[in-house]
């Protein structure tokens, strides 16, 4: 069973031999709940360079207006907002979907739509700092009855340390909900 822990003060990462071969253990941290109650944009940052995978949490989470949502991923350069690969869907009573390419889209087009769920982020590859996506979202409120969904893969020009969570237009308030991290 994985310890989390909360922040990353005195964190070390203990190395464990296994058949001579030296493996470091990561813990798995958690962020700090943050409330996606204002504010057009809401990120996570420093996180730290060994960070493998990152689990995105929504639990009562809407927004002002009817643009779609978007997850940005960043390093030491800022978020990047361009070159993604994917693909954002809702399945329900009808079925849409939406190619994206400035972050990883989540089709949520009503001021209405209240999310849970989650989105998984996953380093493909360290040498290319290549990113993949997958997320799978519930819906409530005006949004009820629907399941969102998220799959898409981004390489990024240096070392992942920070991710942001947004909406295509850039200008819809997030007005509900809480949001978090977990990484390892």
């Amino acid at each position: 069973m994985p310890i989390v822990l909360s922040g990353t003060s005195g964190i070390t990462t203990p190395t464990v031999q296994t058949g001579g071969i030296a493996t470091n253990l990561y813990p798995l941290v958690s962020g700090t709940a943050q409330a996606s109650t204002s504010g057009t944009s809401i990120d996570f940052t420093s996180i730290p360079s060994w960070v493998k995978r990152i689990t995105i949490m929504y639990s009562g989470v809407s927004t002002s207006g009817t643009s779609n949502w978007l997850v940005q991923l960043g390093d030491s350069g800022g978020i990047e907002s361009t070159g993604y690969l994917g693909v954002g869907t809702f399945t329900g009573s009808s079925t849409s979907g939406v190619s994206y390419t400035a972050g990883f889209g989540i089709l949520s087009s009503s001021a209405g739509h209240v999310m849970h769920g989650t989105v998984v982020l996953t380093l493909l590859s360290a040498s290319a700092n290549t990113w993949t996506c997958a997320g799978i979202l519930g819906g409530s409120g005006t949004g009820a009855g629907f399941i969102y969904s998220t799959a898409g893969a981004k390489s990024l020009s240096g070392t992942l340390d920070r991710v942001r969570l947004t909406t295509v237009n850039g200008t819809d308030t997030f007005d509900a909900g809480t949001v978090n991290i977990m990484y390892e």
